[in-house]
């Protein structure tokens, strides 16, 4: 398999438009994780925020909600993932520009803080993504970033991907791996030579319980991005049958009547010089 990062993008925008309002209200799974990226950044009122890989803006509308007086902007490749989350924001909350993060519509030094949430493992090109995020920040400025653990301690998502390889025909292009930067040490390495300064990597717990496999299959089609698209070209009766077997991989987080995968994320602080 050879990775086309053009036919990725394409399945991304179109994964998150098709799921923008789904993925919106099944949001709820990640409260934990999202108050702490928004703890981690510090934010404080008056300053101005970028949320990349925002989709419909649930963190960027949390961010807005603590800043009081300032600026959030919200952006994403999807501009239909966008429109639900300005169609959904109060008055006062976040503004909404789509953009790719290779290629970033805003001027050098905009903003105070950038957040980016679940994000970084899907942009094909991360030097070029993690250069443009530099760039607008102001000096000074910190990114504040979130991404899966590796995959053994990461069971919320890895349960569905190892269902999807044994069930499914293996893929015929090649998709980048939500697990990527699962090391920390690879994630401070790579966020160091971006330029970054001050680096520091962070574990933390995400627990999840749903009330069947049925249940948590459903949760990881709701939020399921990219891979959304390619699932939607599926028959009806082998999502049916992915969503029974994947109780398979989900029988060691069994927690009495229910499963309970708890996994293991980072986040991660950078700051600009």
């Amino acid at each position: 398999m050879s990775f086309d990062a053009d036919r990725f993008k394409r399945e991304e925008r179109a994964g998150y438009n098709l799921i923008a309002s789904r993925y919106a209200d099944g949001a709820v799974l990640r409260t934990g994780l999202d108050a702490a990226l928004l703890d981690a950044a510090g934010l404080r009122p008056g300053q101005r925020v970028l949320d990349l890989a925002s989709g419909p803006g649930v963190l960027a509308r949390e961010a807005a909600a603590r800043l009081r007086d300032g600026l959030v902007v919200a952006s994403d490749i999807a501009e239909l993932a966008l429109l639900e989350g300005k169609r959904r924001a109060p008055a006062g909350g976040p503004a909404f520009a789509a953009a790719d993060a290779e290629r970033l519509c805003f001027a050098d030094g905009t903003f105070d803080r950038a957040l980016c949430g679940l994000g970084l493992m899907f942009f094909p090109d991360v030097p070029r993504a993690l250069a443009e995020l530099r760039r607008v920040l102001r000096p000074g400025g910190l990114a504040v970033f979130s991404v899966w653990g590796e995959a053994p301690r990461a069971p919320l998502v890895a349960c569905a991907l190892d269902c999807l390889r044994r069930v499914l025909p293996p893929p015929r292009v090649e998709r980048l791996s939500p697990f990527r930067f699962g090391a920390p040490a690879h994630l401070r390495q790579v966020l160091e030579e971006a330029g970054f300064a001050d680096v520091v990597v962070r574990p933390q717990r995400l627990a999840c319980r749903f009330a069947s496999a049925q249940h948590y299959w459903q949760a990881f089609r709701d939020l399921a991005g990219g891979a959304a698209a390619g699932l939607a070209r599926l028959p009806p009766a082998l999502l049916v049958r992915l969503g029974e077997e994947v109780a398979v991989e989900l029988a060691p987080w069994r927690d009495g009547g229910s499963y309970l995968p708890e996994s293991e994320l980072l986040v991660a602080l950078a700051r600009r010089v």
